[in-house]
């Protein structure tokens, strides 16, 4: 999805997987985001993603959080681990969505950024420009994990539990997903 000229190219997956050893997975996505310095790809806990709207508001916050140069954290995929899960500290925010070993559901999230023609403001994998999104770099996921974008539907329930949701709140902004988009706002006006 490319949504104009100065936001990137984002693309959303899903991926079921065993993951084994959570620092061996981060490597191999730390490596992947390395070789290929155009793309940061960031693996979140499918369970805490409130589907494909809530994912891409959380990425379009961290890329402009980069912009306006009031970012959290110090890379695009941490940023957006951050802005999806409306949370300021990232040790929570990766206990939110960050990979667990044992059976996962996973939202991998794909940004086309040119760090090559990036300045140092943006900080790695910041996006200062854009590219578009290779196939190879999805190819490569589809070889570690096992697609499945059903793992993309919320499950208001399980949500609802995760961020601590009352049904109050939820009726007042109509869904779960408008409710996690909120509390992301509401991460950056208080920023």
């Amino acid at each position: 999805m490319i949504l104009n000229d100065n936001i990137p190219q984002i693309k959303v997956v899903g991926f079921k997987s065993e993951i084994k050893d959570v620092a061996t997975t981060l490597k191999l996505i730390n490596e992947l985001n390395d070789n290929d310095s155009n793309f940061t790809v960031q693996l979140l806990d499918a369970r805490g993603i409130a589907g494909e709207k809530h994912i891409l508001n959380a990425t379009i916050h961290a890329i402009n959080a980069f912009k306006r140069k009031n970012n959290i954290a110090k890379d695009l995929g941490m940023e957006i681990c951050l802005r999806a899960s409306a949370q300021r500290q990232i040790s929570r925010a990766i206990e939110i969505l960050g990979l667990k070993v044992g059976p996962m559901d996973i939202c991998a999230v794909l940004v086309g950024c040119n760090s090559d023609e990036s300045d140092e403001s943006n900080g790695p994998n910041g996006c200062g420009s854009f590219t578009d999104i290779d196939q190879s770099i999805e190819n490569k996921l589809n070889g570690m994990f096992t697609r499945d974008d059903s793992v993309l539907e919320s499950n208001e329930q399980v949500l609802k539990e995760i961020y601590n949701i009352e049904n109050e709140e939820m009726e007042v902004l109509g869904s779960v997903t408008y409710t996690l988009i909120e509390r992301t706002t509401i991460l950056i006006l208080d920023a």
